[in-house]
């Protein structure tokens, strides 16, 4: 079973038990993408991949964990990675620290405040790379502007997921104060996320373009607010772990990291793929419906997530440079971060960032993994 983690902001300090539960594994990988890593000469460990996510759902742990299992680009790095949920990233942040879990793509803001609050975790490197919060309302809504959330209820994810520091952001950019001009409600994602909104429960949403995804696939129209222009280069989902294990442990990562970035490439070179294999690793994603009448729904989601996830430019073949980070992003991440309430002043970036591991962690052969995409038969 998998036991999901619960976490408040107001409880960031606390033990947290996590049990997990593991996807399957099949040997679809090939050496041929495999350049840096070496599983003859590595030591096998086994690591945690924290989902900062209640809902398992086609997003992170599809395009890294199931991919890289189905794969066999763990494998190849002598790595076997179980899963856990938590409940949202403040979560996800604590059970890294707390060692009940060893790695997550945890929201950059969460993992900021975490260390201002003397959290021991570090992130190593990059995932959501292109802004994906936005708020939605239901078509021919009175809401046109931020200005015009005045006296509404605008639904999160939960309070500690990074849907309400965005939305707080949003609403101050609009010249309004969080909680008392604007009201902020957890309302999840989904068909809950829908059911709010459509009935009235609340005036807005404040979502990620995935989730907005499923939401439209289900037959659900929605509008868009433009975002200010604050939110453009402001870092998302962050691969972040425990600061004495990236020390202890580097090379672990590093093995992980790229198994990781290989997964993201493949996934965003066949989707198809990549949801069939999450399928396999989660079956929880079908709550027992037949593959083919999920699979255009999902995929369709999942390219959403990808896109938020990847290069907004160019092709596959293109891309490289995977997780890097500029001074400059952080920069504009953390001062988002404060003004979204989350930390009081910026930090240091050595406390924040630890990018030595991405050079290794881009060491592979990408040809050889779009290949494998072009090639990959169900």
């Amino acid at each position: 079973m998998r036991k999901t983690l619960r976490l408040t902001a107001a409880t960031l300090a606390g033990a947290l038990l996590l049990a997990g539960c593991g996807g399957s594994d099949d040997e679809g990988g090939s050496d041929n993408a495999s350049s840096g890593g070496d599983s003859g000469s590595s030591s096998p460990a086994e690591l945690t991949f924290v989902i900062a996510s209640a809902v398992t759902s086609p997003k992170e742990e599809v395009a890294v964990v199931a991919v890289g299992q189905q794969m066999g680009y763990f494998e190849e790095e002598n790595l076997t990675v179980d899963t856990v949920n938590a409940d949202g990233s403040v979560a996800a942040v604590q059970a890294v620290a707390g060692g009940n879990g060893d790695i997550t793509p945890a929201d950059a803001g969460s993992v900021l405040a975490g260390i201002q609050s003397n959290v021991p975790v570090k992130a190593i490197g990059g995932l959501v790379q292109n802004w994906p919060w936005q708020i939605a309302t239901m078509p021919g809504s009175d809401i046109q502007s931020g200005e015009d959330l005045d006296g509404k209820k605008v639904g999160v994810i939960s309070l500690a997921s990074g849907s309400a520091p965005y939305a707080r952001a949003f609403i101050r950019e609009a010249g309004l104060e969080p909680d008392n001009d604007v009201e902020l409600l957890p309302v999840g994602v989904g068909a809950q996320a829908a059911a709010a909104l459509t009935g009235g429960d609340v005036d807005a949403l404040a979502l990620y373009g995935q989730a907005y995804t499923v939401i439209e696939n289900s037959g659900t129209e929605l509008e868009y607010l433009d975002n200010p222009d604050m939110f453009d280069g402001i870092r998302s989902l962050t691969f972040t772990a425990s600061a004495n294990a990236i020390e202890e442990d580097s090379d672990v990562y590093e093995r992980f990291l790229r198994a990781a970035y290989k997964s993201m490439l493949f996934a965003a070179a066949n989707p198809e793929a990549a949801m069939r294999m999450g399928y396999e690793t989660f079956p929880s994603i079908l709550a027992g419906a037949p593959i083919e009448s999920r699979l255009e729904t999902d995929v369709a989601s999942l390219t959403a997530w990808l896109e938020s996830a990847t290069p907004a430019e160019g092709e596959p073949a293109d891309w490289s440079d995977w997780g890097a980070i500029s001074d400059e992003e952080w920069e504009k991440t953390q001062s988002y971060t404060k003004d979204a309430g989350q930390i009081r002043e910026e930090i240091e970036l050595d406390r924040v960032w630890d990018g030595s591991l991405l050079e290794a962690a881009n060491d592979f052969d990408a040809d050889a993994v779009l290949q494998q995409a072009a090639d990959w038969t169900p």
